[in-house]
C-alpha cells in the first residue's frame, strides 16, 4: 500500500556516506514507516510525557519528606503514600508505553521486510547473479532486526530522556543556579562529544554486518551443495574456507565491540566526573546553610536521574551505531534499481504470438558476448526447436524473451510489439516456462501447483493432473491436494517435480511456451507418457523447445542451431532433415551428443 512511496523516498535520498547523511536517511525512514501509525505514535508520545512528569515529581516528594521529617506524622504518611502511588503509576505507564513501542516497532520493520523482499524480487537477474540468497537473507532479516530497537526504543526513549534532562536542569537551576549551571555544563559537554565519538565506531559496525552477511552467504551456498561436496571429498576445503570466513567475522565483530566500548567508556568517565563535581558543590552549599538537606537530596536524586538518562542515551546511541550500519546497507539495497525498465504498457495482441529476433546481441559482460546478431522469425502457433552445445546461448535466448535481461543490441518483438513497450506483468503472464530446475515449496500440493492462487478450483487441478497421466501417482498421495511436499512431507523425485512444473504451465494457459530442456530429468518411459500432454500444451500456442534429446524436437516446425552465440543453421525441420548437407540432418544420423557435449 505504501510500497511505492517508500521506495520513492529511498531512491531520491542523496548518496552520501557520512553520519549526518545517514541520520537524515533515518529521519526520512522514520517518517515513511511511522506515518501510517500516527495514532499509536501520538499515544506513545503522550505516555512518555506523563512518565517524564512522574519521574521529575519523585525527587521533589522525597525532598519534601526529608524537610518535613521533624513535622507532623500525618504529612509524612501522606507524602509516603503519594510517593508509592507515583512509583506504581509510573511503572504502569512505562509498561503500557513499552507495549505500544514494541507494537510500533514490529509493524514498521515487518512492513519494511515486505517492501525489501518485493524490491529484491523485482530486480533483474544480473543483480541476483552478484548477490547470493544467503546475503539477501541477512539483509532482509538480520539488518532489519537491527532496526527493531531503533524503531521501538531509540527515537522515543532518546527524545523522552532529552526532555527529561531539560526539565531536570531547569528545576536544578531554580533550586540553586550554581548547581544548575554546573549540571548544564556537563550535559552540554556530553552532547558535544556524542557525535565525534559515535562516528569512530559506525564504520566498524558496518563492516561487522557485512561480515555476517558473507558468512550467511557462504553457509547457504555450501549447504545447498552438500551432495557435491560430500561426493567429491571437498569437506576439508569447505571447512578451511568456513574457518577463514568465520575468523573474518570474529575480527570485524571484535573491532566493532572494542570501538563501541571505547565510546561507552568515554561517556562513563565524563559522567563520573559530573556526579563528583555536583556532589562536592552540594556538600559545600549544605555546610554553609545555603541549601536544605531535602533540597540537597533532591539535587542528588536529579543528578542520579540525569546520569541514568545520559547512560540510557549513551546505550541507545551505542546501539544506534549498529543500526546505522544496517540502515546504510538497507538504503543501498533500496537504491539499487533494476536494469529492466518497466514498459509504457502497450498491450500485446490476443492469442498465440509471433516471435521476432532482429539483430539481437547480448553478453553478461561487455568483454564476452553470449549472443551475436541473432535474427529469426517464428510465426504464431508454430514451434521452434533450439539446439546447440552447452554454453552456446540457448537458455540466454529464452531469458531475453522473458526480459530477465535486457538486449544490448537489436530488438525482440512479440506480435509486432517491441518487448520493451509491454508491461512486465502482462509480458510474463503470456509466457510459460518449464526448466530442468524446479523449485518446490514447503507447502501443499495445491499451493505448489497454483503458486498460492486460491482462485484456481480443485477440479481444474485434478483435470491437469489427469492430462499429465499423473492420476495413479496422485491416488497414492495420503492427503490428495492437501499433501505436504518437502520439509517432512512427501518427497518427489526430480522427474515428478518436473511433471508438476508442466502442470503449473497448463494452469497458467500462456500464449507462448518455453521448454528449457524440460524433459532432461525424465526417464524415457515417463517422457513417452507426457508426449501427448506436451503436444496438447503446444497446440495453438507459439513454442520454443530447448532440446537435449533429438526425440524432443521431432514434432517441432522449425529448427535453429546455435554455435558460439551465432546462428549456425535455421529452417523448417522437415526440409533440414531431408537435406543431407544440413547440420540437422547430420545430427539425425550421428546423434545430438556431438552438439551438446
Amino acid at each position: 500500500m505504501y510500497a511505492a512511496t517508500k521506495r520513492e523516498n529511498m531512491a531520491h535520498s542523496k548518496d552520501r556516506t557520512d553520519v549526518r547523511s545517514t541520520l537524515s536517511s533515518s529521519i526520512s525512514l522514520l517518517k515513511t514507516y511511522l506515518k501510517p501509525q500516527w495514532l499509536k505514535v501520538s499515544l506513545l508520545a503522550f505516555l512518555l510525557c506523563v512518565s517524564i512528569g512522574l519521574e521529575i515529581l519523585g525527587p521533589q516528594l522525597l525532598g519534601q519528606f526529608i524537610n518535613a521529617i521533624q513535622g507532623s506524622m500525618q504529612i509524612l504518611v501522606r507524602l509516603a503514600l503519594l510517593f508509592i502511588a507515583l512509583v506504581i503509576g509510573n511503572q504502569l505507564v512505562t509498561a503500557l508505553a513499552s507495549y505500544i513501542s514494541e507494537d510500533i516497532s514490529w509493524q514498521a520493520t515487518n512492513e519494511m521486510r515486505v517492501d525489501l523482499v518485493l524490491h529484491c524480487l523485482n530486480l533483474d537477474m544480473s543483480f541476483h547473479k552478484l548477490h547470493t540468497p544467503g546475503e539477501l537473507l541477512e539483509r532482509v532479516d538480520g539488518d532489519i532486526a537491527q532496526l527493531a530497537n531503533f524503531f521501538s526504543r531509540f527515537i522515543f526513549m532518546v527524545l523522552a530522556r532529552v526532555v527529561l534532562m531539560i526539565g531536570i536542569v531547569t528545576l536544578t537551576i531554580i533550586a540553586d543556579w550554581r548547581i544548575g549551571l554546573l549540571m548544564l555544563a556537563f550535559t552540554l559537554l556530553m552532547i558535544i562529544l556524542l557525535h565525534p565519538l559515535q562516528s569512530i565506531a559506525v564504520p566498524h559496525f558496518r563492516a561487522a554486518r557485512q561480515a555476517s552477511a558473507d558468512l550467511a552467504s557462504f553457509l547457504e551456498e555450501r549447504l545447498s551443495s552438500r551432495e557435491d561436496i560430500c561426493s567429491l571429498g571437498a569437506q576439508p576445503y569447505v571447512m578451511l574456507r568456513f574457518n577463514q570466513v568465520a575468523r573474518h567475522l570474529l575480527h570485524a565483530t571484535r573491532l566493532s565491540s572494542v570501538t563501541g566500548q571505547f565510546f561507552s567508556s568515554s561517556i562513563e568517565i565524563i559522567l563520573a566526573m559530573a556526579v563528583a563535581a555536583i556532589l562536592t558543590l552540594g556538600a559545600y552549599l549544605l555546610r554553609s546553610g545555603q541549601l536544605s538537606l531535602g533540597t540537597i537530596y533532591a539535587t542528588y536524586a536529579y543528578t542520579t536521574l540525569l546520569t541514568q538518562s545520559l547512560y540510557v542515551i549513551t546505550y541507545q546511541v551505542d546501539q544506534l551505531q549498529s543500526a546505522l550500519a544496517s540502515l546504510q546497507r538497507l538504503t543501498e539495497l533500496f537504491r539499487t534499481s533494476s536494469a529492466i525498465v518497466e514498459g509504457p504498457g502497450v498491450p500485446l495482441p490476443a492469442g498465440a504470438l509471433p516471435v521476432s529476433f532482429a539483430d539481437v546481441s547480448f553478453g553478461y559482460t561487455a568483454e564476452k558476448p553470449v549472443l551475436r546478431n541473432i535474427s529469426f522469425e517464428l510465426p504464431a502457433g508454430k514451434t521452434l526447436g533450439l539446439l546447440g552445445r552447452t554454453g552456446s546461448g540457448k537458455t540466454t535466448l529464452a531469458r531475453l524473451l522473458m526480459r530477465a535481461y535486457e538486449v544490448q543490441q537489436g530488438a525482440i518483438r512479440l506480435g509486432g510489439r517491441d518487448l520493451r513497450e509491454a508491461a512486465l506483468n502482462e509480458l510474463r503472464s503470456r509466457i510459460g516456462v518449464v526448466t530442468q530446475d524446479v523449485q518446490l515449496f514447503h507447502a501443499s500440493l495445491r499451493d505448489n501447483l497454483t503458486f498460492f492462487d486460491s482462485a484456481i478450483p480443485d477440479e481444474r487441478l485434478k483435470e491437469v493432473i489427469a492430462e499429465l497421466n499423473l492420476a495413479q501417482w496422485y491416488a497414492s498421495l495420503p492427503a490428495g491436494l492437501d499433501t505436504l511436499l518437502t520439509g517432512g512431507g512427501v518427497s518427489l523425485s526430480s522427474g515428478e517435480a518436473q511433471l508438476l512444473a508442466f502442470a503449473r504451465v497448463f494452469l497458467r494457459n500462456p500464449d507462448i511456451v518455453i521448454l528449457d530442456e524440460a524433459s532432461s530429468r525424465l526417464d524415457p518411459l515417463t517422457e513417452k507418457l507426457i508426449e501427448g500432454a506436451i503436444a496438447r500444451l503446444l497446440a495453438g500456442r507459439t513454442g520454443i523447445v530447448i532440446a537435449h534429446h533429438l526425440e524432443t524436437v521431432q514434432h517441432v516446425d522449425t529448427i535453429l542451431i546455435l554455435e558460439d552465440g551465432t546462428i549456425g543453421e535455421y529452417g523448417e525441420r522437415a526440409k533440414l532433415a531431408a537435406d543431407p548437407a544440413s547440420r540437422f540432418s547430420q545430427l539425425l544420423q550421428t546423434g545430438l551428443s556431438e552438439v551438446i557435449v
